[in-house]
């Protein structure tokens, strides 16, 4: 698949459903349906979102076995295929081998391209190691038919930071499609396409989308547009036309909720918001992550409304 990388892609959630052994399970079918939901949403400008992310922080990544996120991904690859756009999910390991069987076992069920997140070591690997472990991560792209995307998440708690120099090097390499790069510092964005105007560079986090736009980023994965997709797509086709007043009246618009994207609770405090947006308040707050006390359900909520009136206004509400 020829990926652009010119647009907003949604970051989904795996929504769950009790057993009947009482225990928490993935729905298949609800995360499908919510998936197929956000792609066939059109922005004011005709377009939509160009690609699927699966199992990724919002998905409950972290918490899933192989085996579930395998499953999960090959259900979401068939929502992918239908809307023709390609299948993006995330990988991370301590070793390099460890990331090449990662990668190796995503492109079995679909999976086109891998976000490389850097080493979960205690340690800060150098950069020697750091280059051979996205090194290794390419070469088995490049074995099994699949592409790279190294993820840059310094702002992040536990991910090793990515340095300019390191990115500039992988971005280079063949099977690298794109850069993602999740930090509210968007001169980092700046500086590298600077360097390279012809480099994909993906913005990870919700409350920088027009800034990273003006920056130099092609597009961005984002949370927020997994619950006002039209908004969201609306925004990304300003910010690709350079219509940056418009492009920030949205921003302001979903400020209230883009806030939650950068908090450390951002899977429990989105997911929460996704599930009043679709009147299933239950199914919002089942989750494998933190269960939220009723003062954070309660900021979320209003927040969510806040950030709705505000659409709504702009007939941005899809």
């Amino acid at each position: 698949m020829n990926i652009q990388w010119n647009g907003v892609m949604p970051a989904v959630f795996t929504w769950l459903k009790e057993s009947k052994s009482g225990s928490l399970e993935i729905d298949f079918d609800a995360t499908q349906k919510q998936a197929a939901g956000i792609l066939k949403v059109q922005g004011k400008g005709g377009s939509r979102m160009s690609g699927l992310v699966g199992s990724g922080t919002l998905g409950e990544n972290s918490y899933l076995s192989t085996k579930q996120r395998l499953s999960l991904l090959k259900s979401l690859s068939e929502v992918a295929k239908e809307y023709n756009v390609p299948l993006i999910s995330g990988a991370a390991a301590e070793t390099k081998e460890e990331l090449a069987k990662i990668v190796e076992g995503l492109a079995t069920v679909g999976v086109d391209t891998v976000m490389v997140m850097p080493p979960k070591t205690k340690g800060v690997p150098s950069e020697k190691e750091m280059y051979e472990y996205y090194a290794l991560s390419e070469e088995t792209a490049k074995d099994v038919g699949v592409t790279i995307m190294p993820y840059n998440n310094p702002d992040a708690a536990g991910y090793h930071a990515l340095s300019t120099e390191l990115l500039k090097r992988l971005s280079v390499l063949p099977k690298v499609t794109a850069l993602k790069i999740s930090t509210i510092d968007v001169s980092i964005i700046e500086t590298l396409v600077l360097e390279n105007k012809d480099l994909k560079v993906l913005a990870g986090v919700d409350t920088v989308t027009v800034y990273a736009g003006l920056a130099g980023a092609s597009g961005g994965i984002t949370g927020v547009g997994t619950i006002f997709p039209k908004a969201s797509v609306t925004m990304q086709e300003y910010v690709l036309n350079r219509e940056w007043a418009k492009a920030n009246k949205i921003s302001q618009a979903l400020n209230s909720l883009s806030y939650l994207d950068a908090q450390p609770l951002l899977m429990e405090y989105l997911k929460f918001a996704m599930g009043i947006h679709h009147n299933d308040v239950a199914g919002g707050l089942r989750t494998y992550g933190k269960k939220l006390t009723q003062q954070q359900i309660d900021d979320v909520r209003a927040r969510y409304i806040l950030a709705k009136e505000r659409l709504e206004v702009l007939d941005l509400i899809g």
